[in-house]
């Protein structure tokens, strides 16, 4: 699980920078709003899953309260943008070496960001592939993570692990937790009694088998990784690539 670790990591340690700060709010606002249309304009987190994790990501991530009640208004039906519609589109592909790629995406013109897609991946490096091409390698996961003591981070995955976790990464002071959707609350709720600090939970698209590519191969899909993020249509990006250290540390650079 690695692919999922390596890049997400780096991605935490990077920060995020202001321009991209405020796309990303746009981005967890559409998030909140499909969430609560999908509900059935369910607008209580407690009998909406998917808003509840929209909401808590946003919250995690300084959303300001304004931008989370008109998403929740637009998503019910009664606020600004209420007529636009959104929906849900996947996209699979392939990166330099061969890496499986899945996006997912939230669009109210599908031809506009295919093409994006499509233009983005082929400029990379990367070639888009059709419908099931990847996905067969992913599985849908909940995944915690959490800042800890590095000295205490073994002690507390092993006893996650214990409590009904699948598996962990730990690099550092960042653990990853993998759960089935049956106990993933459970552990989010077990980790914040434990005083762990968890910084994101999230249903996340995890890759069953790695491939480890090399350093040139790594840097070509990490830069096709961010630019594909940075599409505005797209919400999330997966991968079953593993980088290379001495890759990784240039990108952080």
């Amino acid at each position: 699980m690695s692919g999922h670790s390596h890049w997400s990591t780096i991605k935490h340690q990077k920060g995020t920078s202001d321009v991209k700060r405020g796309q990303m709010f746009t981005k967890m606002a559409r998030e909140i709003a499909v969430a609560v249309r999908q509900g059935g304009g369910e607008e209580n987190p407690d009998m909406n899953m998917h808003l509840r994790l929209a909401l808590q990501k946003a919250k995690e991530n300084n959303l300001p309260q304004e931008n989370i009640e008109r998403a929740i208004k637009r998503g019910a039906g009664s606020g600004e943008g209420a007529q636009d519609t959104l929906e849900e589109a996947t996209y699979e592909g392939y990166g330099p070496g061969g890496v499986a790629i899945m996006l997912q995406a939230l669009t109210d013109n599908r031809n506009r960001t295919s093409s994006e897609v499509r233009s983005t991946f082929a400029k990379l490096g990367g070639s888009l592939g059709g419908a099931g091409c990847v996905s067969w390698n992913f599985d849908l996961r909940g995944v915690i993570a959490a800042e800890v003591n590095p000295k205490e981070g073994e002690e507390i995955a092993l006893a996650v692990i214990d409590a009904g976790a699948e598996d962990f990464s730990l690099d550092g002071s960042y653990l990853e937790i993998y759960a089935s959707l049956e106990s993933f609350e459970s552990l989010r709720k077990a980790l914040e009694q434990r005083g762990v600090k968890v910084t994101s939970a999230e249903l996340s698209m995890v890759p069953k088998t790695t491939v480890l590519l090399d350093a040139k191969s790594a840097l070509q899909t990490l830069r096709l990784l961010d630019r594909l993020e940075e599409l505005d249509d797209v919400q999330k990006v997966y991968t079953n690539a593993d980088f290379p250290d001495e890759a990784l540390e240039q990108y952080k650079g």
